[in-house]
């Protein structure tokens, strides 16, 4: 925080004062966003760690049984197979809000195809091509799902990372100068009215004195 010039007046002490309010309220309102945040990161984090888990099991699944096809059916028709399974992946990308946060939010749509939908003849194809295909579109469903609740959890780091810096700056930067002002003003004002009472004593003192010397003075005329 850059220190400007303070004026040590009346008017910029209720300023800084109302400076402070709003600081330490805004504070206040970036905690509890903060700590709103905090909760849904665990939330989505458990959620990340279950997703991970299932992609791994559902990935192994997917190998074993490619494995297996490899080993067992014709190489020319599984690579022939694998062609005319290629297919680009479409996605519907939409997004919501937490915290005034942007999450990302993927349609969920099943890239799963029924076996006449896959484009391979099942004439020259196994069951066991079937199955891999099967598998590794659930596999790829998987990961589509792990794709949206990781980026969640990475904003959501992100924004609480940004949150604490922004509280951490309040704390310990503005609000603790928003005090020094007000205190340097406030004891510059006591001290400046201290002054100005003190010559307000001496200005009466000097004017009682005039007074009696003037009084004395009529009445040694009048003597």
């Amino acid at each position: 925080m850059t220190t400007e010039p303070v004026k040590p007046t009346r008017m910029e002490l209720i300023r800084k004062r109302e400076q402070i309010r709003l600081a330490e309220q805004g504070r206040d309102l970036l905690r509890e966003k903060m700590d709103a945040l905090v909760r849904e990161f665990f939330r989505v984090m458990n959620e990340v760690s279950t997703s991970r888990e299932g992609l791994e099991l559902s990935a192994r699944d997917a190998d074993r049984s490619l494995l297996i096809a490899q080993a067992v059916d014709d190489p020319v028709a599984l690579k022939s197979a694998s062609f005319a399974t290629k297919r680009r992946v479409v996605l519907d990308i939409d997004s919501r809000s937490i915290m005034g946060v942007p999450i990302p939010v993927i349609e969920k749509k099943s890239l799963a195809l029924g076996v006449l939908e896959r484009g391979y003849s099942i004439v020259g194809t196994s069951g066991r091509i079937d199955e891999v295909a099967e598998k590794f579109e659930v596999e790829l469903d998987l990961i589509i799902g792990l794709a949206e609740t990781e980026t969640t959890l990475r904003r959501i780091g992100h924004e609480i990372l940004m949150t604490r810096r922004r509280v951490n700056a309040l704390e310990q930067v503005m609000i603790p100068e928003l005090y020094r002002q007000t205190k340097y003003i406030k004891i510059t004002i006591e001290e400046r009215e201290r002054e100005d009472l003190f010559r307000l004593k001496k200005v009466k003192r000097m004017l009682d004195r005039r007074k009696r010397q003037s009084r004395d003075a009529a009445a040694v005329t009048e003597t």
